[in-house]
């Protein structure tokens, strides 16, 4: 009988320069794990301790239960996200049907009308709301006639929440109305389908995924809103807001871990839920798809107009009350247009210092977060080796994307202020607050950033390693210049949200650090509405003249990388 020849195991053997993307990929690793894992680690090690440092396990969150006004924020908290979920879900989708499924003129003014929000923080819309139905607002007298004594409260959380999430459900809707095949349209039709038929039949089941992904993001950003409770919430308690009275009025850090936990819960079940949703979904779109193409119906096309004039009308009247009471004298007895406000703001309140620090934040946040990402990604997805490494950073990269900004900052206050901690010395500085705005939208940038990278072929690493060409010379030299349109994407979206976060960063700065979102809500506290309307709007005029930026931007570095497209 023949003997089996015992071929001796080869072991792999990598090139320094493999060694250098490992040292490069475990650098990232640190960086996710000291400034994301560890911090979310903290809160939990909080929520199981009593004051003294004892571990009391499940002892705070008995006692948080057995605490009828938190249990009561936790009731409000939910309702209100449901509710607004309900409402706006809707709402987005028939103005995503009409962009998507009519021939309705000015499609770009409506979706660009409605995008506007992103570019201001969420407490504009409450702060807008106050002036229209508050104690002195125009339309105070219609709200009573209405049966509604006033504004603060639920009314104003539910209105102002559903101006704010708005524009993300629509963008989510949009994007999956848009994947549609034309042939089924036109097989419906040739069996003589009617249009009501079409819309359960293709329309909605072609969409369902999309719904889902919308509905658990509205819900997600409601629950975890700060900012508009804070605002026009007066009385009414919710979960975002008592973490922050736990924590920095009453010092009470475990039930304050506790809520953030609870806040943590909702965020973490979407996340799962969106992604299950994901992976269930099948492709709308074969290698044979028409793209579906909307046929003119003049009585449809004006439903569909009126519909998107209305929302459309309601945002900019949203906006424009904002604006216009920041440069009213005397609201509302001298509306005497003038720059009071905004040198009440800038100057006397010094929340011009505030302004230049959020513009360093978010410059700071662009340039090092796109770099960061865009490395990151790259060193996922082209390089190899440590593979026990790659599934650590691939699941810490997805994270930030289930936590809460505020639940974020909570964990930084844990991990950052402890004297025990070698980095310390970060607290209440701008860096803390960049670092922590980078991980509070690292996912998105993430995954942007890689699916520019899995649209190149794996042969430029592969061609390279054959010529033994260092990876990060195709890296400077084919990858990055391929890619510069996603990067460009990357620090507009950082820059954006630098700007106009609140939650990420309430926890964390100093009177030195402060930021102008956060000023907002002190002039607010303060009873100077017509300043903290004056610093929300120029918080909007810098994300659009740095939006207007990022255009040109980009159309500059598409001349210059991008010709080989044409």
């Amino acid at each position: 009988m023949a003997s089996v020849l015992q071929l001796p195991v080869v072991k792999q053997h990598y090139h320094w320069i493999d060694r250098l993307a490992h040292v490069m990929l475990g650098l990232v690793a640190v960086f996710l794990l000291y400034f994301l894992a560890l911090p979310l680690g903290a809160i939990l090690i909080q929520a199981l301790q009593s004051d003294s440092g004892e571990f009391v396990w499940l002892a705070n969150f008995l006692a948080y239960a057995q605490t009828p006004a938190l249990l009561g924020s936790l009731w409000n908290s939910l309702w209100v996200s449901g509710l607004v979920t309900l409402i706006v879900l809707p709402l987005a989708f028939t103005f995503a049907y009409a962009l998507s499924r009519s021939c309705m003129p000015y499609k770009a003014l409506f979706r660009g009308i409605t995008l506007v929000p992103l570019l201001a923080p969420s407490l504009l819309s409450a702060i807008s709301l106050i002036y229209w139905f508050g104690n002195q607002g125009v339309l105070k007298a219609w709200l009573d006639h209405i049966g509604i004594d006033e504004i603060y409260g639920a009314p104003g959380v539910v209105l102002a929440e559903c101006i704010a999430v708005f524009p993300h459900t629509l963008m989510i809707l949009v994007t999956a109305l848009s994947m549609s095949d034309a042939r089924l349209f036109e097989a419906a039709d040739a069996m003589g389908t009617t249009a009501l038929r079409k819309f359960f039949t293709i329309t909605l089941p072609g969409a369902k995924y999309g719904l889902i992904s919308a509905a658990m993001v509205t819900f997600t950003l409601v629950i975890t809103d700060f900012g508009i409770p804070k605002v026009i919430g007066g009385n009414f308690n919710v979960l975002a807001t008592d973490v922050f009275k736990l924590v920095i009025g009453q010092q009470d850090f475990a039930k304050g871990a506790v809520v953030a936990i609870l806040l943590l819960t909702p965020a973490v079940l979407s996340f799962a839920v969106d992604n299950y949703v994901s992976r269930r979904q099948t492709a709308m779109l074969s290698a044979r798809a028409i793209p579906y193409r909307a046929k003119p119906s003049p009585l449809f096309d004006r439903l569909m107009t009126l519909f998107c004039a209305n929302i459309a009308l309601l945002v900019l009247a949203m906006l424009g009350m904002a604006v216009f009471a920041s440069f009213a004298t005397f609201w509302p007895y001298d509306l005497t247009p003038s720059l009071r406000h905004y040198a009440l703001g800038l100057l006397d309140a010094e929340v011009g210092v505030a302004f230049l620090n959020s513009i360093t934040m978010a410059g700071g946040t662009a340039l090092f977060g796109t770099a960061l990402v865009f490395v990151g990604a790259y060193l996922l997805e082209k390089t190899r080796g440590m593979d026990s490494l790659r599934a650590g950073v691939r699941l810490l990269a997805v994270v930030p994307m289930a936590v809460p900004g505020l639940v974020l900052g909570l964990g930084y206050i844990f991990f950052f202020n402890a004297a025990s901690n070698p980095l310390n010395g970060l607290y209440h500085t701008l860096t803390l607050l960049t670092l922590c705005t980078i991980i509070h939208f690292y996912t998105t940038g993430h995954l942007t950033a890689v699916t520019a990278l899995k649209a190149l072929d794996s042969e430029f690493e592969a061609v390279s390693a054959s010529l033994k060409v260092p990876f990060y010379k195709t890296f400077w030299r084919v990858t990055l210049p391929i890619c510069t349109p996603a990067l460009v994407d990357m620090a507009r979206y950082f820059f954006i949200n630098a700007m106009t976060t609140i939650s990420a960063v309430v926890f964390l700065y100093s009177p030195e650090t402060k930021v102008a979102s956060i000023a907002i809500l002190n002039l607010d506290e303060a009873g100077e509405m017509g300043a903290a309307a004056a610093m929300a709007v120029l918080i909007g005029l810098a994300s659009t003249l740095a939006t207007l930026f990022f255009m040109i931007l980009a159309w500059w570095v598409n001349r210059r990388t991008q010709a080989w497209r044409a």
